[in-house]
C-alpha cells in the first residue's frame, strides 16, 4: 500500500500547534491515500499559517478575499495520479490556517484535533480529486468520505476530546 511523505512546516506564530497535531496530520494524509486505494508512493506539503496569511493566498489565487480554513493546491489531474509512473507522486500543498481551526474547534464544540484532522483529510481529498463547490452528490460523497477515514482514525464526527469544567 502506498505512503504519503508528510512535510509539515509552521508558518505563523500566533497560535500554539498542540502536541502530536504533526502526527495527526501524517496519519490522516495516509488514511485518505489508503481508503482511495492508491498503491503509491506519495508526498504532500503541509504549511500551518495564520489568519492574515490564508486570507492573502485566498485572495491571490482564488480571487476571494477573505478568510478561510483550509486551502489545497493540487499538482496532478485526479485521472493521472493512479496512472503516473512517478516513483513518487507530488500531491500538492494543503495550507491550513490554526488561528481559524481553533475558531471553528469552538465553534463546533469539538477538540482542535478533530478540526485539524477534518481539515487535513477534507484537503486530501481535495488534491486527490474531489470536489464540493457545486454541491450536490458530489459534496455528500467528499463528506462520506471524510467521515468514513477520520472514523477509522478514531475521531467520529460526534467525538469530542473537551472536558466539562462543572
Amino acid at each position: 500500500m502506498g505512503k504519503v511523505k508528510t512535510l509539515i512546516t509552521n508558518g505563523q506564530n500566533k497560535v500554539k500547534i498542540p502536541s502530536g497535531i504533526r502526527m495527526l496530520v501524517r496519519r490522516c494524509c495516509n488514511a485518505a491515500l489508503q481508503h482511495e486505494g492508491i498503491d503509491k508512493q506519495a508526498e504532500v506539503s503541509v504549511t500551518f499559517v495564520d489568519n492574515e496569511k490564508i486570507r492573502e493566498l485566498n485572495k491571490k489565487y482564488r480571487n476571494i478575499d477573505s478568510e478561510t480554513d483550509v486551502l489545497s493546491f493540487p499538482l496532478y489531474e485526479a485521472d493521472t495520479i493512479k496512472s503516473s509512473e512517478d516513483d513518487v507522486v507530488m500531491l500538492g500543498d494543503i495550507v491550513i490556517s490554526v488561528e481559524k481551526a481553533y475558531e471553528q474547534a469552538e465553534l463546533y464544540g469539538h477538540s482542535i484535533q478533530r478540526e485539524i484532522g477534518f481539515l487535513t483529510v477534507h484537503s486530501m481529498f481535495h488534491l486527490l480529486g474531489y470536489d464540493h463547490e457545486d454541491g450536490g452528490l458530489k459534496a455528500v460523497q467528499m463528506r462520506e468520505k471524510e467521515e468514513g477515514v477520520l472514523q477509522k482514525l478514531g475521531i467520529p464526527r460526534g467525538a469530542s476530546y473537551v472536558l466539562d469544567e462543572e
